[in-house]
């Protein structure tokens, strides 16, 4: 018998938001262990809020909407709004009834600005490497580190020449000639019969040429976001205006434990990589090994690790090495170098899924924390399957 075509209101709803999700979802497990890090965190978030004013969003839903926006690759804090109108599994994952107001826009981006923080980022991402599930897949010993560049929200046309307040050679110190009145000469008087200037409009895509134009980030700045530079990380490819995104990795599993992001220059890499495992295991007396590429291979920086008590399982460059047959004979450093090519994974995913190509955000403070919550969503991605091999 065929079905009718009919459509018919329903007044009330009897069915749960929690019984609408398939058992087997992977967000499920994700939505765990998310939870069980932000309950550890509430000192945090109280220490953040005062106890009079309005009230604001709750910093537990704001930070799964953050994450629920990276892991689904939803481009803008609007259109995440807009979605979580209609998608049940959104409001599921972040906590909102089926009847609960969505969040207006703006409101969402100003309580995000005032809550996700590099030093909060950095905490979510360690709660949920403490989680009782997720602690027992991460490796103390051998890590890995890296870098990749992150397009800034800045166009090469925004690179001008750097602002001088040096005075002209004129009339030097001396007020300028605009300034000064004009006793003599006073401007005349438009009269009532005289047309209304128009200002003289220049198109905002304007073309520029750049041939022959000498730029380099010691004369020139981006006046969109100042905190960009201009940067290649390999010859033969085209400079653009980016940061370096950086992030240890542990060789057990594959997860990142670190992340931090810089401002782009030829050693930025090395200075950050010391930053993170001396943040990751401050102090530490055991012998660890950091797996990294032919970059890194500099004496200062291989001298600096093995003060720290740190192997350095670095790709040997083809002449003038820092890393010898004392480090190269052991079978440890094969395997480091195998391992440490899968940190390109998360840099993968966090630039075709995460949304770090071409970050969305100004200043190195938004891109950095929105760079680490990104290396914690990448983890959270990778954990429905190793918690059920």
């Amino acid at each position: 018998m065929r079905g009718t075509d009919e459509t018919s209101g329903s007044l009330f709803s009897y069915v749960d938001l929690e019984a609408r999700i398939p058992a087997r979802h992977p967000l499920r497990k994700i939505r765990q262990v998310v939870n069980d890090a932000l309950a550890s965190l509430d000192g945090e978030f109280e220490a953040l809020y005062t106890d009079f004013g309005r009230p604001s969003i709750a910093p537990e839903r704001l930070i799964r909407a953050s994450l629920i926006q990276i892991l689904f690759s939803i481009r803008s804090e609007r259109q995440l709004m807009e979605q979580m109108q209609y998608n049940l599994l959104f409001r599921w994952f972040v906590g909102l009834g089926i009847d609960d107001a969505v969040w207006v826009p703006t409101v969402f981006t100003k309580n995000r600005d005032r809550l996700l923080t590099t030093d909060m980022s950095r905490k979510v991402m360690a709660a949920i490497l403490a989680h009782r599930e997720v602690a027992p897949l991460l490796s103390d010993d051998h890590f890995s580190v890296d870098g990749t560049l992150v397009k800034a929200w800045a166009s090469m046309k925004s690179f001008q020449p750097k602002a001088t307040d040096t005075p002209s050679d004129d009339d030097p110190g001396g007020p300028s000639g605009q300034d000064s009145p004009t006793e003599d000469h006073p401007e005349p008087t438009p009269s009532e019969t005289d047309p209304m200037s128009r200002p003289t409009r220049q198109n905002r895509n304007a073309e520029v040429d750049f041939r022959g134009e000498k730029r380099s980030n010691a004369t020139h700045a981006s006046t969109t976001d100042p905190d960009a530079r201009l940067y290649k990380k390999s010859p033969g490819t085209g400079a653009m205006l980016c940061f370096i995104g950086h992030a240890l990795m542990e060789n057990r599993n594959g997860l990142i434990v670190q992340g931090d992001l810089t401002q782009a220059d030829g050693h930025a890499e090395r200075r950050a990589a010391l930053d993170m495992i001396h943040r990751h295991s401050p102090g530490s007396t055991r012998q660890l090994t950091l797996g990294a590429d032919k970059g890194f291979d500099a004496a200062e920086f291989v001298a600096d690790l093995r003060q720290a008590c740190v192997t350095p399982h670095v790709a040997q460059k083809a002449r003038f090495s820092a890393i010898d047959g004392r480090t190269t004979r052991h079978e440890g450093y094969a395997l480091s170098i195998k391992h440490r090519k899968r940190i390109e994974e998360a840099f993968g995913w966090a630039k075709t899924v995460g949304g770090m190509a071409q970050t969305v955000y100004r200043g190195i403070e938004r891109v950095r924390s929105r760079f680490i919550l990104t290396m914690a969503a990448n983890n959270l991605a990778r954990l429905p399957r190793l918690l059920a091999a």
